[in-house]
Parts: structure tokens; sequence; C-alpha cells
């Protein structure tokens, strides 16, 4: 009775520990690139993970109430995690295969790439210099970030501004 139960439990476990996995990373990009399709948007993926302090500056950023409406309007924006400590299990398998492909592995996080709908990538988060701009916070990162977003989106001067608003860190 005993190894019954034991087997029982076993099953169950396993049955929760697979249905916590991650979707793959090609499956991520693809519901988000069908999306960004049908409302004729691009797609801003954002590689992050759970113990990433810039990574939750990023979203924390981009969710400001007043950049927000503009990140919905021209973006499906989605995300992948990468680079896990502790729990693999937390990562999207697949993405950090991309992070490779890209040359962006080594790059640190967050790292943010902008696709078409048709998934050609037409801006990632490396500067001029070959450095990840991650989450932008001086004046200087976030007109490169600005500069991507304005060469893949309808940015205004006025939209600029609020995210610049939003992303310099101001220094006490």
């Amino acid at each position: 009775m005993k190894l019954k139960m034991l087997m029982v439990c076993l099953i169950f476990l396993g049955t929760i520990s697979s249905s916590i996995a991650q979707e793959k990373a090609s499956v991520v990009l693809d519901k988000a690139m069908a999306q960004a399709k049908k409302e004729k948007k691009n797609v801003f993926v954002m590689y992050h993970a759970s113990w990433c302090s810039w990574c939750k500056k990023m979203e924390a950023n981009m969710q400001n109430e007043a950049i927000k409406p503009f990140f919905d309007k021209n973006y499906v924006t989605t995300f992948l995690t990468v680079q896990e400590r502790k729990d693999k299990s937390l990562e999207n398998p697949g993405a950090d295969e991309i992070l490779k492909k890209y040359k962006a592995d080594q790059s640190g996080i967050p790292f943010w790439q902008i696709y078409d709908a048709d998934g050609k990538l037409l801006a990632d988060s490396f500067d001029a210099k070959g450095q990840n701009l991650g989450c932008p916070s001086t004046k200087e990162e976030v007109a490169a970030f600005t500069d991507k977003l304005k060469k893949t989106s309808s940015l205004t001067e006025k939209q600029r501004q609020k995210i610049e608003d939003v992303f310099v860190l101001k220094k006490k």
C-alpha cells in the first residue's frame, strides 16, 4: 500500500512540476508575432530574470502611467525569462539560444529586442559601442533607447521627453 501511495505522489509531483514549466521561447514569440500582425504593431521582447533589479526597474518604467500608452499603442510587449540562478524551470526553454544567436548571451540583462510582426529584428539594446543599454538610466542611454524606439514606432518628441523623464535616474 505504501508503495502504491508513493507512486501516486511521485506521479502527482511530476504532473505539477511539468505544469509549472515555462512555455518555449518560440511559442511565446509566435503568439506575440501573431498578435502584432493582428494589431499592426511591432514586438518588444525583454529578456529578464526574477532576481534582476534592473529588469524590474525596466518593467516598472515601461508600465509608468506617463509612458505606458506609448508602449501599448506601438508594441506587443512580451518577456522571456533567462539566466535564473536557482530554478531553471522558471526559464523559457530556447530563450538562451536566442540570446546566443544574437551574441547577447554575455551582455547582461535586461536585454531587449524589437521585431516586426514577421519576425525581422529591427533593433536591440546594444548601443553604438556594442554595450547593452539594458534599462537605460542616463540621459545618453535614454537618448540611444529613444532613437531605437523612434525607428520602430511613431514616437513623438513629447513622448520621447516623457520617456526620458521616467527613465533618467535623478541625482539626489
